[in-house]
């Protein structure tokens, strides 16, 4: 998110309606990269209405819309517009980021929180008033500018770097699963607690898998045995050397991740691909030596 924060004050684009933090749907559409836009928002609001109570998001009224407009000039809402926008409490915003499927829609959502959070704390201590809020808000116009380019800027560098909050076990599992079949020749697997939950995953992996994990009894010779007279592509080394978690993929790409497989959805975590070459040279060499 560094590109994005260094381009973008996303403490501009938060407002203040009826006496909260808000952000609006055109904002955050450009923000996550909605490729219909406002009307991506909306309909994972409208497919998910259980998850956006009226404290969460709502549709400003007349009166709001008129002080939206009449006090944030920089808004640039069309006053003959037939609908009125939608807007995000902070608790909106980061129930929103687990719904949309857009690549950098949770990490987005982890700039936007710092944004609110660092809002709140300038609030408390200078006790600031919307006043001054009018004034910092003369920018707005011109972030939203720079944030094209800077999703060019993310493209261009392939960065993987998404965070799954505490309960989504499915999408954990979908993401993991996206990144290991990727493999055309060798996978291998860093995992101190691997189980079956982890062979679950590897069967349907078409390549040699090696996992590298800890004598632990989750994976007992037994295991190995059976699965190998079934699918015979994995190789097991007990060793005792990491404690962090990485996919390496045909001894070239490489990904940490913040958990166990066996705990994915449990509690939140990150999966960050690393593009440091002397890092990734550094890990492979060391799991060559051991395997």
């Amino acid at each position: 998110m560094n590109t994005l924060q260094e381009s973008i004050n996303i403490e501009n684009l938060i407002y203040e309606i009826s006496g909260k933090q808000v952000m609006l749907d055109r904002d955050l559409a450009k923000l996550y990269g909605c490729k219909n836009g406002t009307k991506e928002i909306n309909q994972a609001v409208k497919n998910n209405k259980n998850k956006f109570p009226n404290r969460y998001s709502w549709k400003l009224n007349n009166e709001e819309y008129n002080y939206l407009r009449s006090k944030f000039l920089t808004t640039n809402y069309n006053s003959k517009s037939r609908t009125y926008p939608r807007v995000f409490t902070e608790q909106g915003v980061a129930m929103l980021a687990t719904i949309l499927k857009t690549k950098i829609a949770t990490t987005v959502s982890i700039s936007i929180m710092d944004a609110f959070v660092s809002m709140r704390h300038y609030i408390g201590n200078n006790e600031y008033r919307l006043s001054n809020i009018e004034t910092k808000l003369i920018a707005h116009d011109n972030s939203i500018k720079m944030i094209e380019e800077s999703f060019k800027r993310f493209e261009e560098n392939k960065v993987i770097n998404e965070i799954y909050f505490n309960g989504q076990i499915f999408d954990a599992y979908s993401k993991i699963y996206e990144i290991l079949n990727k493999t055309k020749q060798e996978l291998i697997i860093i995992d101190a607690y691997a189980d079956n939950t982890l062979l679950d995953i590897v069967k349907r992996i078409n390549a040699k898998v090696t996992i590298i994990t800890k004598y632990n009894n989750l994976l007992t010779k037994q295991d190995i045995k059976k699965y190998n007279e079934q699918y015979n592509n994995l190789t097991i080394i007990f060793n005792n050397s990491f404690h962090d978690r990485y996919f390496i993929i045909d001894n070239k790409d490489v990904y940490h991740c913040g958990t166990s497989i066996n705990r994915i959805g449990y509690k939140t975590f990150s999966i960050n691909i690393i593009n440091d070459d002397n890092v990734k040279r550094a890990l492979i060499n060391s799991v060559n030596n051991i395997k």
